[in-house]
């Protein structure tokens, strides 16, 4: 008597989505300069073979400045109002900035601080790393937590038009579940700093 054969198990969704994509071709169709736009030709993990247009840079750091000499159970956080031409608006954010070509993100971090709102700090913590917008943008950004911090003078560049403004926690929790923050990097910042703080996980 002939036995029917198994039907051989397939693979669970995760082994199939291993591994990276297949670059076939890439083109640079513009060159920006903050960023470089690439159309890419490519054979995703899964087998599908697509058309992508993906944003280059370099990658971007954001700096958690806080205060706790005045009330450490609500430290004052330094944020940012300036226009941001592609909303249309003025945004509260974080301070924030790109790395350059070969430089150290603490670096990068420490320098974009001083330049834009002219503070510095003697403690530093890398809280996280994240992509902003994967499904487009390769830009990555780290969040750098200051403490220890100290007054200066802020040294902008000339197009940069910055009102720098310090504000309780408890105030900048609630601008962010009032809908008054828009800005992702100082939501994802502001929420994942509280998280850690409640949780006695920051050293």
């Amino acid at each position: 008597m002939l036995r029917k054969a198994k039907p051989a198990a397939s693979k669970p969704a995760s082994a199939r989505r291993s591994g990276k994509s297949k670059l076939l071709s890439s083109k640079e169709v513009y060159k920006g300069k903050v960023f470089s736009v690439f159309r890419d030709e490519v054979i995703e993990p899964g087998g599908a073979k697509n058309i992508r247009e993906v944003i280059r840079h370099n990658g971007s750091v954001v700096i958690l400045a806080v205060d706790e000499s005045v009330n450490p159970a609500d430290p004052h956080i330094i944020l940012e109002r300036q226009y941001r031409h592609a909303t249309g608006q003025f945004l509260l954010e974080l301070p924030a900035g790109r790395v350059e070509p070969g430089e150290a993100t603490l670096a990068a971090a420490k320098r974009e601080m001083i330049e834009e709102t002219g503070y510095r700090a003697r403690r530093w913590t890398l809280l996280t790393k994240y992509f902003a917008s994967p499904g487009f943008l390769g830009e990555w950004m780290q969040i750098y937590l200051a403490r220890d911090i100290r007054g200066g003078v802020a040294q902008p560049e000339e197009d940069e038009q910055i009102e720098v403004i310090r504000i309780p926690l408890s105030q900048a929790l609630s601008l962010a579940s009032q809908n008054k923050i828009h800005d992702g990097k100082t939501l994802i910042g502001l929420m994942l700093y509280d998280r850690l703080r409640q949780q006695n996980l920051l050293k």
